[in-house]
């Protein structure tokens, strides 16, 4: 029997002596590995209700990453695999008949039958107690007479549904149906096929798992499998479709069936993963989709920390909760990349009329793990083609390409989105907002926003808030626009016009967001009469007639001054739950009259001073309009009708839209996470075929560039990475080695546009080794 294995830095082990393993999958097999291994003392016993060679799918792909740590935890099942693997490099996309290759992938990928079973074996050799055919007792059964007690029982876990009430589950069910099939024969490649039925478009995931094995699966939305009649077919039928719908792919070849059946992915979150002494590892803790191959890695990922944190923290209660801190953030983001890859399939339809290379780049960096850099050193030959189908000239990044609104070039792909600095007296702009504006606009950015500026003096957030209600304002103005067109040349400014509604009359943020002011409050008008805060904010008036014409006019009026100040742009801000935004969503607006009820007549008032303002805006200067793609309220806007509301704001004139989410309702919840909104951003660009302007957690010029290349932007807006660094642009063109014109270097900074020297950290390498 082998002896205990030591973990770096532990401390004495502890003595759960008595452990249970419910699930006989990878994740609960491996833990039950390791923790034998850890102290070949303690009793294990995995519970599994199927037979040995029972399993459900085919191959399994794994990360260099995740072997390496199997590697170091038990060589013995390292060695195993590493006999087993297929490897292969490459990705092959087939749109419309043409296939693209991108190489320098990496991939590892075995028969799940085979991982089962090497784990079967090295279970034996420790002294595991395999029970097979067996259902578990209760978890808290086993709980009782064991010490410790491992939840691995998959997605449908008994365990988290009868506890549900401690891990809190949140069980997503998502829009596509798939099913697990196999060909015999290898794929030479990751290949995804995309098959435009009449009933819809349909996608092939495929990869080898053995030399003459390949895993397949088939995955369309749900309306598309049910059009397709496969919601009448069995099994055998369904495999037998599928082939003959890829039978190019496939050469002719048959499909294979194991148990396989049409399923909706689940995705699972709990907030808990432990209760006492039992634990939940692999799928019945979380789940990510399939696409991005993780379901097995984060099992087994799993079965490394939770046997670890045992091994090395003082009780039973620390060790669960230090295993919990460890994987959570790393499920976390997992989670969040499979999301966001699921979310491209699922929408799918919308990029098959994309070129061909954009498509492929998009399928790439759809989790927005692979993005256009580690790309390029993955394929340089592969992304070129992409960057040259976009129109880069030789050496130009994909964010320092121009591009055109109407009369406006952009020299460059990169804004400065628009931020409230709440520093305005009496709504007129002062030194600091020259100085704001102006080290934007030369620090690179090809368009500059303004902050929201106010119609009128009711229409303000906070009593710092800017405005175009007076000549003074606009005077003060057209000193930073024509700052900007000389000073920083090529750089161009934009306004953002507004009107706070029900969210005006507050204190500056950093005395209190959303807070009412203390003293010298001005009415507030709204859609309906709902305030933002329940029992803290004012409760605005609902607008008449009169108060909507009145103010339609304070934007008409402030869109001349705007002209005249020499604005290149003008943005309408509709979203965040201002008074344009709060006509478009149904849960801030109740009215009965013709500017509520369904989305046409919650559009109405918008889309009238959207009108009002187009009539007098220069005909050959752009106009944006700033959306909230979704609420994360339920019964809120959500992406459909945000799409609706786009298509709308085009039909009557706008160039772009400026897609931000939420603030709408103060019991929102955002779904968090790096370049969070862009989706919604794709969508609508992808479905209208209209430019958009992505905002929300971009901050590194490799996002900008994938985005820009995947076709989900046309334009990136950045806001806190450009108050941390003002020449933002300018710096992301020095580390990517371009000094083209789509990022000028003013003249008096020329001397700094490479970074300084720094003091030599490296020592002199070894040259001799004596012994």
């Amino acid at each position: 029997m082998a002896g205990p294995l030591t973990v770096t830095g532990a401390r004495i082990p502890i003595e759960p002596l008595r452990i249970a393993v419910i699930g006989g999958g990878p994740g609960g097999l491996y833990a039950a590995v390791l923790l034998k291994r850890l102290d070949p003392r303690r009793e294990i016993t995995v519970w599994e209700r199927n037979a040995p060679d029972d399993t459900f799918g085919f191959g399994v792909v794994l990360s260099d990453e995740t072997l390496g740590g199997i590697e170091h935890a038990d060589p013995t099942v390292h060695r195993a695999l590493q006999q087993e693997f297929v490897r292969w490099d490459d990705i092959d996309i087939v749109h419309r008949g043409r296939t693209l290759t991108s190489g320098g992938h990496g991939f590892a990928a075995l028969g799940r039958r085979r991982l089962l079973e090497i784990l079967h074996e090295r279970c034996v050799s420790l002294g595991v107690r395999l029970r097979f055919r067996t259902e578990a007792p209760p978890a808290a059964e086993l709980a009782a007479t064991h010490d410790l007690v491992i939840a691995a029982d998959g997605v449908h876990s008994p365990t988290r549904e009868a506890h549900a009430d401690v891990f809190r589950p949140t069980v997503s069910t998502e829009r596509c149906r798939y099913i697990w099939l196999a060909a015999d024969f290898a794929f030479d490649a990751f290949r995804f096929e995309i098959a435009e039925t009449e009933h819809g478009v349909m996608q092939l995931h495929g990869y080898p798992f053995s030399s003459d094995a390949s895993t397949v699966i088939v995955e369309m939305r749900e309306e598309v499998w049910r059009a397709a009649g496969f919601d009448a077919l069995d099994e055998r039928q369904s495999t037998e479709q599928c082939a003959k719908i890829f039978a190019d792919a496939l050469g002719g070849r048959a499909l294979r069936a194991n148990k396989s059946s049409w399923s909706a992915f689940r995705t699972v979150v709990n907030e808990r993963w432990s209760h006492g002494n039992t634990v939940l590892i692999g799928d019945a803790a979380h789940t990510a989709h399939f696409s991005i191959g993780s379901g097995t890695k984060l099992a087994v990922e799993d079965a490394l920390a939770l046997a670890a944190c045992v091994e090395e923290q003082p009780d039973l209660p620390a060790a669960l909760a230090a295993y919990e801190s460890e994987r959570r953030p790393v499920v976390r983001s997992t989670q969040r990349a499979a999301a966001a890859s699921l979310r491209w399939f699922e929408e799918l339809a919308t990029y098959t009329d994309q070129p061909a290379r954009q498509f492929a780049f998009g399928l790439l960096t759809r989790s927005r793990r692979v993005t256009h850099d580690n790309l390029r050193l993955r394929d340089a030959a592969f992304t070129g083609a992409v960057e040259a189908d976009f129109g880069c000239e030789p050496g130009t990044p994909p964010m320092f390409t121009p591009f055109r609104l109407r009369g406006l070039t952009l020299r460059n792909r990169v804004v400065v989105s628009a931020m409230d600095m709440y520093v305005a007296e009496d709504g007129v702009p002062g030194d600091f907002h020259l100085v704001h504006l102006g080290a934007r606009a030369l620090g690179g950015a090809g368009l500059v926003m303004t902050e929201m500026v106010c119609v009128g003096p009711e229409g303000r957030i906070t009593p710092g808030c800017t405005g175009l209600w007076t000549d003074e304002q606009g005077a003060a103005w057209r000193r930073v626009t024509d700052f900007v067109h000389t000073g920083a040349s090529s750089a161009a400014i934009g306004v953002q016009l507004g009107h706070s509604g029900r969210k005006g009359s507050t204190r500056l943020m950093w005395e209190g967001m959303d807070q009412p002011l203390p003293a010298g409050n001005w009415p507030l008008t709204a859609a309906s009469a709902l305030p933002y805060l329940p029992d803290v904010s004012q409760v605005p008036h609902a607008l008449d007639r009169a108060g909507l014409t009145g103010i339609r006019e304070q934007f008409a009026s402030a869109t001349r001054r705007a002209a005249d100040a020499g604005f290149d742009l003008l943005e309408l801000h509709c979203a965040h739950g201002y008074l344009l935004s709060g006509f478009l969503s149904p849960l801030t607006n109740t009215r009965t009259d013709a500017y509520g009820g369904d989305l046409a007549g919650r559009l109405r008032y918008p889309l009238e001073v959207f009108d009002a303002v187009r009539e007098l805006w220069p005909e050959d200067r752009p106009m944006t309009v700033r959306i909230s793609a979704t609420d994360w309220a339920p019964g809120g806007n959500t992406a459909e009708e945000a799409v609706e509301i786009a298509r709308a704001f085009v039909a009557h004139g706008a160039d772009a839209i400026d897609v931000s989410t939420g603030q709408v309702v103060p019991d929102e919840r955002p779904e968090f996470g790096r370049s969070y909104q862009t989706p919604f951003a794709d969508r609508i660009r992808n479905t209208l075929a209209v430019p958009v302007v992505a905002v929300g957690a971009i901050s590194s010029w490799d996002d900008v560039n994938s985005l820009l290349l995947a076709g989900r932007a046309d334009l990136c807006a950045l806001a806190r990475p450009h108050l941390y660094d003002p020449h933002w642009t300018l710096h992301a063109a020095a580390d990517q080695g371009y000094t083209g014109p789509g990022a000028p270097w003013p003249l008096p900074y020329r001397a700094g546009s490479r970074p300084p020297p720094t003091g030599r950290t490296d020592g002199p390498k070894p040259r001799l080794t004596l012994t």
